[in-house]
Order: C-alpha cells, then sequence, then structure tokens
C-alpha cells in the first residue's frame, strides 16, 4: 500500500520529514512509530498504519512532503507492493553536512509548495505563488522568494544562492542545514519583522512584594506537587490588563481590514528547547488559579522540550510572554508572536538602589519590555497597559484579589 502523509488539521498543508523510525526492508507493525514530520506548528509522530514491510521510503529525511502525497511503500503480508500508481521516486540522500537546499535547484515551471503562513504573506504581498520558483528544498516557496517577487527582483535569489552554495569548503567552517524547527523560527521571525510596525516600550517594575509573596505561598505550592515561579503571578497581572486594554488581545485581519479583539485569554509561554524556541499555550488562563497556572506551565514547558507537544497545545495564543529572567541581562525587545499585536518581555529581577519618597532604599526591581504593533496600538496606549500590569504586580492587595 502506498502511504501518503496525512491531514493532521490546523491548515497544514505540507511537512517535512525530520526523521524516519524504520528503513527500507523493516517488517514493521501497525501503530508503532514510523516517521516524524515538522509541520509550520509543531512536530508530529506519526504510527505505521498497517503492519508489513517497508518497500520504499519515497520522502527523504529533509524533504518536504504534501498532504496526500505517497511517502512511504508499504507491502502487506500477503499483498503486493502498490495499490494504484506507483509512488514518486525517491530523491537521492543528502551528503553529511550540507542542506538539501545546496544539492538541487527548483524545476523550471515548478511554484507553489508553500507553507500556509509563506502563503498568507504571498496574499498580503499581491504575489500569485504559483507563479514563484522556490528555492527551498524540493522547489519549496521561502518567505524570501515571496519578497523578491513582490520586489520585481526574483532572479536575484538565484545568483545568491549560486554563489553561496559554489563556496570553497575550509576545515574552519561546519555547514548546518536550516531545517525544522529552526527554519520555522527563522521565517515567521522575518515575516513578524517585515508585517508588523513593531515598537518596544521598556518600563521598570519594584519587585519586592511580589518576591515576599511568591516566597509566601512556595509551600502550598510544594504540598501540591508543583514548582512556583514568578511567571504565573505576572499572567495574574496580565489578563485584568488585557481586560482593561483589550486591542494588546487583539489580532489584525490584513485582508479584511478588521482588528479582532478577543474575548478569551490564552497566553503563549515562549519555551527555550534544545531544537529552538517554541510557544506552547495555557488556555484560559482567567479561569485558572495560581496553582494551576504553575502545574500546566510546568507540564507545557516538560513537553516542549521532550518534542512532545500537540497540534492544540500551541495553537490558539492572544498574547504571548517570554521570560529571559534566569538566563540574565537587562532588558531585550522580543519579537510579536504573529498574528497577535503585542508580546511581553520579563527579566532578570535584581536588587538595586531606588528612591522612596525622598530616600534611597534597596529594592527588588526589573524591567518589563513590551513589543507592540503599531498599527493597532499606540504608544500611549502600549505605556498605559504596561502601567497596569506593573500597578498590580507592585500592589499586594490587588494582586492577591487575582491569585486568591
Amino acid at each position: 500500500m502506498e502511504f501518503k502523509l496525512p491531514d493532521i488539521g490546523e491548515g497544514v498543508s505540507e511537512g517535512e520529514i525530520l526523521k524516519w523510525m524504520v528503513k527500507e526492508g523493516d517488517k514493521i507493525k501497525e501503530d508503532q512509530p514510523l516517521v516524524e514530520v515538522m509541520t509550520d506548528k509543531v512536530n508530529v509522530q506519526i504510527p505505521a498504519p498497517r503492519s508489513g514491510t517497508v518497500s520504499k521510503i519515497a520522502v527523504r529525511e529533509g524533504e518536504i512532503a504534501k498532504v496526500g502525497q505517497t511517502i512511504v511503500v508499504i507491502v502487506e503480508e500477503g499483498g503486493s507492493q502498490t495499490e494504484g500508481s506507483a509512488p514518486p521516486a525517491p530523491q537521492p540522500t543528502p551528503p553529511q553536512g550540507h542542506p538539501p537546499s545546496a544539492m538541487t535547484q527548483p524545476q523550471q515551471g515548478q511554484g507553489g509548495i508553500a507553507t500556509p503562513a509563506t502563503r498568507r504573506l504571498a496574499r498580503e504581498l499581491g504575489v500569485e505563488i504559483s507563479a514563484v520558483h522556490g528555492s527551498g528544498p524540493q522547489g519549496r516557496v521561502t518567505d524570501e522568494d515571496v519578497r523578491l517577487a513582490a520586489s520585481g527582483n526574483a532572479g536575484a535569489k538565484t545568483t545568491t544562492t549560486q554563489v553561496q552554495t559554489h563556496r570553497p569548503s575550509s576545515g574552519n567552517e561546519e555547514v548546518v542545514p536550516l531545517r525544522g524547527i529552526r527554519k520555522t523560527i527563522a521565517e515567521r521571525m522575518v515575516k513578524s519583522q517585515a508585517t508588523a510596525a513593531s515598537v518596544t516600550h521598556v518600563d521598570e517594575a519594584d519587585m519586592t512584594e511580589l518576591v515576599l509573596l511568591r516566597e509566601a505561598f512556595k509551600g502550598s505550592a510544594e504540598k501540591r506537587g508543583v514548582r512556583l515561579t514568578y511567571l504565573p503571578f505576572i499572567i495574574k497581572a496580565v489578563v485584568p490588563a488585557l481586560k482593561e486594554f483589550p486591542y494588546a488581545n487583539s489580532s489584525l485581519d490584513d485582508l479584511n481590514g478588521n482588528i479582532v479583539l478577543k474575548k478569551y485569554y490564552n497566553i503563549g509561554i515562549a519555551t527555550d528547547t534544545e531544537q529552538g524556541l517554541v510557544v506552547p499555550v495555557v488556555k484560559d488562563a482567567d479561569k485558572k488559579d495560581i496553582f494551576e497556572l504553575a502545574g500546566e506551565i510546568e507540564k507545557l514547558a516538560d513537553r516542549a522540550r521532550k518534542g512532545q507537544l500537540t497540534l492544540d497545545e500551541v495553537r490558539g495564543s492572544t498574547f504571548t510572554i517570554t521570560n529571559v529572567g534566569a538566563i540574565g541581562g537587562l532588558f531585550a525587545t522580543p519579537i510579536i508572536n504573529l498574528p497577535e499585536v503585542a508580546i511581553l518581555g520579563l527579566h532578570k529581577i535584581a536588587k538595586r538602589p531606588v528612591v522612596r519618597e525622598g530616600k534611597i532604599e534597596i529594592r527588588d526591581t526589573t524591567y518589563f519590555s513590551l513589543t507592540f504593533d503599531h498599527r493597532v496600538l499606540d504608544g500611549a496606549y502600549a505605556a498605559r497597559f504596561t502601567s497596569k500590569i506593573i500597578q498590580t504586580v507592585q500592589d499586594t492587595k490587588k494582586l492577591l484579589a487575582e491569585v486568591l
């Protein structure tokens, strides 16, 4: 039987083959792990649909398969090699250390293979995706290809690629393929910067009361089997600010010219993993107490680092928080997680001198960085939104009202 890449939902039209768990000639059992596929949202492990023998792997690691395309041929016990049309011939495996795009050039007339994110970009820029010659693996159209086509400079990509891929190798350099999550991050970050009118507002927060409050609740959290960080408290301070300033909890529908205000509060949590940055989502954060939030954040972060997140766990966020406090640094300018219009950066809490009522005191302080899309939020609006979060964080009574 020919096994085709299944439709895994949420608008996913294609995926990159990250890893085959089997090889040609292997005997397999139904439901055993068959292949790991990277979509533009999450990694998915697909099980074997039948028991039998792997006759032919039609799409190799690092290549792109469209939904409905044959990726492997399985000979069932007592069955023939194929049922229906023959599968596409497998492409040669790229040499170790060289990206597939450095081996193959897109064929004439080949176009339209692109992620949903790239297709959206093409619509926004008025580019006919089927007419774009892709420079990615298997002729995949990248965001850069679309932008070059929009600028009328599509030929420049080929020239640049040829110069770069024909560089002489050096023992002092290592070529690392840009693929999987890293490639998706690259495409999304470039799209965000090219699409949104990004501005970053930075403000200082006195975290002294929050530090004491967290210490007071740590014992109760441990009894519930959860690790209590500062992040659940910040979420509890962010939600009322989102309710008071609803445009911070919105998205911009460019195609129809609408701002979509969200009346639900799904908070994306930017998570650092060995594979790259992923953003699992805490759903209905306004309906969960401090301990529920702590437990869910811990569970999602663990699943993210293990590459076990489902599509449902990474979709539907309305506002994102990125926390680099444990790493250090003064402050940064985070990049908006489209289609959202704002992202909050949290940073290291440190003891600093603060003037209070004319006297210098040593307090625990930090900086909040809010990057926002100026197409939707004005600077004063964003500043007031950030101030609302800080006011709640600094006021123990307000914060307790949200926590309890």
